[in-house]
């Protein structure tokens, strides 16, 4: 059994974990995925997001999945960890890492190993947040490697708000800022509920698209050697890596 432990900021689309857990583990069950919840705010706005990724917290988080007994654990909020920078960001995961005594990272993180993995070089950014939140994600993936040719963002204050989309809009996000010259499409928000859609996006785009819940759970595996090959969680799924 391999267990990876997730931080999850307050409830939005924590569903999109078990659903995971489901189709990573299918018939032989050999896959754990436990959430912990921390709680702050959910306001996109910089101060919250930083106040929301502290130190604090997120060993808060490490002592909660601790009976779980995982062999990683990533912090599962992209803009709580983009928020402080590249270097900013590697200490958060460094001091997670050391709180919770086994390997760490972040979504953001997971971004640019997935991208990479991907051999993605430029892309379009679809965001929920506000523009000066999302104008940071594109900072961050800069700093990995990662050129952005495009970035929208859909100006959505909280999190609360983003995990109440549809399906359809989680679809038309992605498809309609798309760039005819990006690689892939970024959707970074794991607010979002995006798993049960990225087949749909990608049939639509015919390119990769790479969402946070789903490069989250790809960097818990590839942190644990743990990659599986899974068609229905995007191109992503269909690497080694």
């Amino acid at each position: 059994m391999t267990t990876i432990g997730f931080i999850y900021p307050d409830h939005a689309a924590e569903d999109d974990y078990p659903l995971a857990e489901q189709l990573l583990g299918g018939s032989e069950g050999d896959i754990g995925l436990p959430v912990a919840h921390i709680y702050g705010t959910d306001l996109h706005a910089v101060p919250e997001l930083l106040d929301l990724g502290s130190e604090a917290r997120l060993a808060e988080g490490a002592r909660l999945l601790a009976k779980h007994q995982p062999e990683a654990v990533v912090w599962a909020c992209t803009s709580g960890s983009f928020v402080y920078g590249w270097d900013g960001a590697r200490n958060q995961a460094d001091q997670l890492a050391a709180v919770a005594g086994v390997p760490a990272s972040s979504t953001s993180f997971a971004f640019v190993h997935a991208a990479k993995a991907l051999g993605v070089q430029r892309v379009a950014v679809a965001a929920s947040y506000p523009d000066d939140v999302a104008r940071l994600f594109v900072d961050f993936l800069a700093a990995g490697g990662v050129e952005v040719l495009s970035m929208s963002s859909a100006d959505i204050d909280t999190a609360a708000e983003v995990g109440q989309l549809a399906p359809e809009a989680v679809v038309d996000l992605a498809v309609s800022h798309d760039h005819p010259d990006a690689d892939a499409v970024l959707v970074p928000d794991t607010a979002m509920r995006t798993l049960g859609e990225i087949t749909a996006i990608e049939e639509k785009l015919g390119k990769p698209v790479l969402t946070a819940n789903q490069v989250t759970i790809w960097e818990g595996l590839r942190l644990t050697g743990s990659t599986r090959l899974v068609r229905s969680l995007g191109a992503l799924f269909r690497t080694r890596g």
